[in-house]
């Protein structure tokens, strides 16, 4: 989710102005914190740690309490430590000189912390020496040790010289070479980004910035570049464009036409040497086509490469004359090919000019939905790679697979004792997570292309499973009617997502000891395959031997085992698990502390694994209903219980966590408010036990049916009330109220769950407040009515197993059992009532700010939304009096709603395509989906191959086989006509509509939105041109349209828990004003980042985001440019090339850009980033409307006004449709079109547009405020300017040319001038930082925290802004 900063402080009332980041900007964004809603993140308290929740970030308590830091940024003794520890990392680097063969000695930059092998590296990426991949590295004669540490080396300094000396090639080693000579020429070629392999992406932003922005800022002047700009952006791009074509998505990028150094480099047909060459050294032979056209076969031997005398029939081994015999394959190539020795030199530069950040690959796949028709080349590695499952080069594990569960299990088994451990294993558990997602997405692609024997062959496909490579696969169906009763084949294919997240949840909390497997879960062609690492000797035995925890039957046999429990206990706080008995089969009491289904199995290897987490959290009853049970009536207003095609859906983790920090919030207001009226009492001396207990049974009452708002409000202020009466508080009460100020602020908000009472409050003094009994009757009270499991302390925990069919609970228990049940209603009930509400109202005010499918999931799911209430919240919108302000999100949300009931229909229709039809069946599905054209006919491939005799006998038995052409027969009304009824039985939401284009005229949506999203959630990539949607006459999609499917992959995302709260400590420094150390802090973090993820990955992206801001609002804009330049490129890699958050960087990018004074390249940007918006969500989206006040500031800055009135007019309609006609923005907007029309000299439009912001301005703020002076004063000014030119217009029209005429002042704009503008739109204010300043803004900061703290902000603050707060619209 974005924020941005300028909607903060309505929101937030106690949040200082100095919100520089956008509110949480950098972690909002990655899903790291999924939970960091706005208000806790720019709350000046408590910030740093509410966002940890429930060990997101992948770490135990132990750290949590090591690293923790409260709220007015002291940080305690743990915090200190941490930052020793990263003082010890970071020891000073060295250089040394080292000299290859046949170039000069060069001076390399090393650290101490790294290994040999790491300058091995960097010499095979040098442009002088990229072409040695077999040396070794000699210090005064002695080999280095590849592994070694360089600080573990004796005698190597500052200034040691090593010497590069040349090694004999293996078999291994010739074979790494080719590797490494083919992929530099590879190097430019964008074939691999197209086809999603390797961890290849695409990246644009080199197009639009020409190169490197660093050194183009110093190159140009900035005097005469005004002249040198064409401003005039592609007629799409303009406002009120209504076409959207797609070909600008991927613009043709002039590096890319590949310099062609060979024609073929290939293995020759005379592999392997026989036995009497390899006696001489003979390891391989190549088969290589200069560019030339020679032909020529080599000989790769220990010594190097040679010319022999093969030819492509006859076999002569022996050296050729000259044989040219070079260590280095290039070297020979260039002796014998001019045109390789030159293409490969130019390519080379260019190589390594490129970015980095558009070099490295991304620890996960991202795939391109569309993609030019790119030639198919013959590759030799390529065609290896296909056909050998490529285990023995990667891995450096000589001539054995991985075993993927060891790797997994050992590495969380690493120590984390302090910093350099725990960075040691975050790094670890991360890459082998990204090379195990790799590999079971290879893996299970070819199980469902058929390349993989099951291990049960006789049975049918749908229940076939299959070993590839040490992981474990199973299709995604109902076998032997395992889930018959919880929805058969619909259960099957939801049980392995909610697995994955009970296996994300339990590897988030990390209990040492406890071990799941490694999971992924992969949607491809129509099936969905679900990849688990196989516990050592699960093979050997049965099912019922193994399980000695949990129930392999749903409940109906169960058994429980100590260690587990103890394991499991640990968990149970983190996870709100209660521990709770069931019946087995006997009658006997088992006591469990997860689902039953959860099985502990103790593997050969002596570990404790738990596997089938799929109930790990508890039933979502709005989508279960249960005879006899009664919803809460919010959930029944809504139409709930409603029925879901299988019994497994649950509520989400975030959701369990916002229902308990609700709770949470209601007992402390519920425990005050009790202490009081007793305090009250006792001040009035009559002991009146009525009144607490009419209370008490009152917020009962109210606390059993979900707490909607109004009684949270209400309990509030009843409290203050009490506060008013008790104005002679004495001591003991401020002891209470200040426990419950404290708890709320240091406990970590309900993170803990824990016991977190009165009794165990911070402050010291009051050690425990509960001796008395009437005290400890409060808190019992309040336990009951907010449904804690505990009587002393607010402990909520819920039973997973409740309404699971076939799960019995002893008589005993059945008190608790009705509690549980009360407490999941009331979950259901606050999912209603309380989240979707609060969704919408974030949607209102702008603090989410959905674009696309993507975020719109996001965002549902930060607040612990389900998908499947996408119809509930589509209603929920309807209804909302402010529908007209919430257009754009309903528009996506329709969008959305539609494309996953086709993709849902997509699903079942890909499952009867057989593997040489599944290009025309795509093309038809689409046809019907998006073309006008109405009797869309499917054309069945002209079978290419006809056999004479058509033998019946073979029967092929890949998923999907079989002679079936009933897709063929799909028609465009019926398609529609399905996704209306799936509309209707997932979602609960009517689509009166019976075709595409209806659906466009009623909801306004984009026919290439909706093909984006269908291809994104299906996986196809489709050719790159522009479709016609809309002839009547023909379909727009053949089967040539559609180049290929990919899989869908979801996995677990390891974190990097300490960089996080560096992260996080830094945003929370920078929102309370104290710039550098929040620099110093995010710097820090990145730092990290960089150590557990690698460069690339969605975190660094928001910390390299976060930074530029900071050091743009610190004044250094050429380092604010590199930092979003990187920022810019690792979200295309990232993210993808359109994501939205590409966008966001794109625009941030343009600011500084023009900071910088590279006004041409601050216009590419934006307006890339604008035809990306349109393609991804239309013009008609509040974003648009920032997003258009850039271009027409820059464009006015340039002096281009008729553009710049287009865009800032466009500008304003959408801001006063979705902020309102009386909103700041408006005023702002408004503004700036004035400015424009003053620079035209239409001094009448100009006085229209500043007079509607003047009203604006002293509406809202009142005559005296800044903002309504600053408007008044321009309005005296543009009225003089036009009287001074009317009298001049009436002097010409009076003396006719002989008229004397005064000089007026028509001024261009001053760049600085048109910068203010941009940052105040940007939401980025600027703080004279004279060193007093500083100081009393530090002062300023401090005062309001002490206020807020003492409970005492009930007096208004906005009253008093900071003198900062007038420079920037508060809306």
């Amino acid at each position: 989710m974005v924020s941005k900063t300028d909607d903060i402080p309505a929101s937030v009332p106690n949040c200082n102005p100095v919100d520089l980041a956008e509110a949480g900007d950098g972690a909002q964004d990655s899903k790291a914190t999924s939970k960091t809603s706005l208000k806790e993140s720019c709350g000046c308290g408590h910030s740093a740690d509410t966002a940890m929740v429930n060990g997101d970030g992948a770490h135990g308590h132990t750290e949590e309490a090591e690293s923790k830091q409260d709220g007015n940024g002291e940080t305690d003794g743990g915090e200190e430590s941490n930052e020793q520890e990263v003082i010890v990392i970071q020891d000073t680097g060295f250089t040394v000189k080292i000299q290859a063969p046949g170039t000069e000695p060069f001076d390399l930059q090393v650290s101490p912390q790294e290994m040999v092998q790491e300058i091995h590296q960097v010499l095979m990426d040098r442009e002088d020496t990229c072409h040695r991949t077999c040396f070794s590295l000699q210090l005064d004669g002695n080999v280095l040790d590849n592994f070694a540490e360089l600080k573990s080396i004796e005698g190597l300094q500052e200034g040691s010289l090593l010497k590069v000396v040349e090694e004999p090639y293996t078999v291994r080693e010739a074979r790494i070479h080719v590797r490494h000579i083919r992929d530099l020429l590879k190097s430019l070629d964008p074939s691999d980004a197209y086809n999603g392999v390797d961890c290849n992406s695409l990246s644009f932003l080199s197009i639009f910035t020409d190169g490197d922005l660093g050194d183009s800022g110093k190159r140009k002047k900035k005097g005469n570049e005004l002249e040198q700009i064409d401003c005039t952006p592609p007629e799409h791009i303009l406002p009120g464009s209504k076409e959207r074509p797609l070909v600008p998505l991927q613009p043709q990028n002039k590096d890319w036409k590949p310099m062609q150094c060979l024609k073929v480099l290939t293995m020759s047909g005379w592999n392997p040497p026989p036995g009497n060459r390899k006696m001489h050294g003979d390891l391989m032979y190549l088969y290589i086509v200069t560019a030339e056209e020679r032909h020529v076969s080599v000989t790769a031997s220990t010594r190097g490469f040679y010319l022999n005398q093969s030819t492509t029939y006859t076999f002569n081994p022996k050296p050729a004359n000259p044989s040219f015999l070079s260590h280095s394959l290039v070297e020979l190539l260039s002796q014998i090919s001019p045109a390789f020795k030159k293409n490969f030199t130019a390519l080379q530069k260019k190589r390594v000019q490129r970015h980095p950040f558009e070099r490295i690959a991304t620890p996960f796949q991202v795939y391109s939905w569309t993609a030019p028709q790119v030639d198919h080349a013959m590759d030799c590695v390529r065609a290896e790679d296909a056909y050998t499952s490529r285990l023995g080069y990667e891995e450096h594990i000589p001539g054995q697979t991985r075993d993927w569960n060891e790797e997994l299990q050992t590495t969380r088994e690493l120590p984390r004792k302090n910093l350099p451990e725990r960075l040691l294993r975050e790094r670890a558990i991360f890459k082998v997570h990204s090379d195990f997602a790799a590999a079971a997405t290879r893996g299970a692609m070819a199980v469902i292309d058929g390349n993989v024997m099951a291990i049960n062959p006789g049975e049918e496909t749908r229940m076939q499973m299959f070993i590839w490579n040490n992981i474990f696969f199973s299709l995604g169906f109902d076998v032997r009617d395992h889930y018959r009763e919880l929805g058969g084949d619909a259960a099957a294919h939801a049980a392995p997502t909610n697995d994955l997240n009970g296996v994300r949840a339990y590897g988030a909390v990390d209990v040492e000891g406890l071990y799941t497997l490694g999971t992924v879960v992969v949607d491809y062609r129509g099936y969905r395959v679900t990849a688990q690492s196989i516990i050592p000797g699960i093979l050997e035995r049965e099912q019922e031997q193994s399980v000695i925890y949990g129930s392999i039957d749903f409940g109906k046999t169960v058994v429980s085992h100590s260690k587990y429990l103890d394991l499991l206990e640990k968990t149970s706080r983190p996870l709100k698990v209660q521990r709770h008995s069931v019946l087995n089969e006997k009658n006997e009491t088992v006591e469990l502390c997860s689902s039953v289904e959860c099985k502990g199995i103790i593997g050969n290897d002596g570990r404790h694994y738990i596997l089938d987490l799929l109930r790990t959290f508890p039933p979502d009853l709005n989508f279960l209903p249960v005879d006899g049970e009664e919803l809460p009536p919010e959930s029944q207003r809504q139409g709930f219980p409603r029925q879901h095609r299988h019994r497994l859906a649950c509520l989400r983790q975030e959701l369990i966590e916002a229902f308990v920090e609700h709770r949470y919030l209601l007992f402390m207001k519920m425990a005050a408010l009790q202490l009081m009226q007793q305090k009250a009492n006792k001040d009035t001396k009559t002991d009146t036990p009525a009144i607490t207990e009419a209370s008490e049974t009152t917020s009962e009452s109210n606390a059993d049916t979900a707490q909607t708002q109004t009684t949270e409000s209400d309990s509030s202020s009843a409290a203050e009330v009490s506060t008013d009466n008790t104005s002679q508080t004495d001591n003991s009460t401020s002891a209470a109220s200040q426990a419950v100020t404290d708890s709320e602020e240091n406990s970590s908000k309900p993170t803990t769950n824990g016991p977190l009472d009165l009794t165990t409050t911070q402050n010291g003094e009051c050690k425990s407040p509960l001796e008395d009994p009437k005290s400890r009757e409060v808190v019992l009270n309040a336990c009951k009515a907010v449904g804690s499991i505990s009587n002393t302390s607010f402990d909520i925990r819920f039973n997973p197993d409740i309404f699971s069919p076939g799960v019995r609970f002893p008589d005993d228990s059945t008190d608790d059992v009705q509690k549980q049940k009360q407490l999941l209603k009331d979950a259901a009930a606050f999912l209603v009532s309380c989240q979707i509400p609060s969704l919408v109202k974030d949607c209102l005010d702008h603090s989410a700010l959905p674009m696309d499918g993507v975020t719109l999931t996001e965002a549902l799911h930060q607040r612990g939304i389900n998908v499947r209430y996408l119809g509930s919240v589509l209603e929920f919108v309807d209804k909302t009096p402010a529908k007209a302000q919430l257009e754009h999100f309903y528009r996506i949300g329709i969008s959305e709603l539609i494309t996953r009931c086709a993709k849902h229909i997509f699903k079942t229709y890909l499952q009867g395509v057989e593997l040489s039809a599944l290009s025309a069946a795509v093309s038809h599905f689409l046809n019907c989906f998006l073309s006008s054209f109405p009797d869309a006919v499917a054309h069945l491939p002209p079978d290419e191959l006809v056999s004479r005799r058509k033998s019946r006998k073979r029967r092929n038995r890949v998923p999907g086989g079989g002679d079936n052409t009933a897709w063929a027969s799909l028609t465009p009304s019926e398609l529609w006509k399905n996704i209306a009824s799936e509309a209707q039985s997932y979602y609960h939401f009517t689509i009166q509509c019976e075709s595409v284009d209806q659906v466009v005229e009623k909801y306004g949506l984009q026919k290439t939105t909706l093909l984006r999203e269908i291809s994104i959630k299906t996986g196809i990539q489709i050719l790159i041109k522009e479709y016609n949607f809309d002839s009547r006459h023909k379909p727009a999609f053949t089967e040539e349209d559609i180049l290929n499917i990919f899989p869908v992959v979801k996995h677990v995302n390891p974190k990097a828990s300490d960089a996080f709260h560096f992260f996080q400590s830094g945003q929370a420094k920078v929102q309370q004003g104290f710039l550098k150390e929040g620099c110093e802090l995010i710097n820090e973090a990145l730092n990290l980042f960089n150590n557990v993820y690698g460069a690339m990955h969605v975190e660094i992206c928001a910390c390299l985001r976060l930074l530029a801001r900071l050091n743009y609002i610190m004044g250094d804009h050429p380092e604010a440019l590199s930092n979003q330049q990187k920022a810019v490129l690792m979200s295309e890699r990232v993210l993808g090339i359109e994501h939205p958050n590409t966008i966001q960087e794109y625009m941030h990018l343009a600011l500084y850009c023009f900071a910088n004074g590279q006004l041409s390249t601050a216009l590419k940007l934006l307006y890339r980033a604008r035809y990306l918006m349109l393609l991804v969500s239309g013009e008609d989206h509040p974003e648009m409307a920032l997003l258009d006040s850039n271009i027409g500031l820059v464009l006015h800055g340039v002096m281009e006004y008729d553009l710049s009135l287009r865009f800032l007019e466009n500008a304003l309609t959408i801001n006063t449709k979705y902020h309102g006609p009386r909103s700041l923005k408006v005023a702002l907007s408004h503004h700036l079109v004035a400015r424009v029309y003053e620079s035209k000299a239409e001094f009448r439009s100009a006085l229209q547009h500043e007079k509607e912001g003047y009203t604006i301005y002293k509406n809202q703020m009142g005559e005296a405020h800044e903002k309504t002076k600053e408007s008044s004063e321009y309005l005296k000014y543009l009225t003089q300017q036009a009287v001074a030119l009317q009298r001049t217009m009436n002097e010409i029209y009076k003396n006719g040319s002989n008229a004397s005429i005064m000089p007026l002042k028509f001024t261009a704009p001053s760049m600085a001038s048109v910068l203010e503008q941009l940052n105040i739109i940007n939401g980025i204010i600027f703080i004279p930082l004279s060193q007093k300043d500083l100081e009393n803004l530090k002062a300023e900061v401090q005062r309001r925290q002490q206020l807020q703290e003492l409970g005492k902000s009930e007096e208004p603050i906005e009253d008093s802004p900071l003198e900062l707060e007038d420079k920037i619209p508060i809306d």
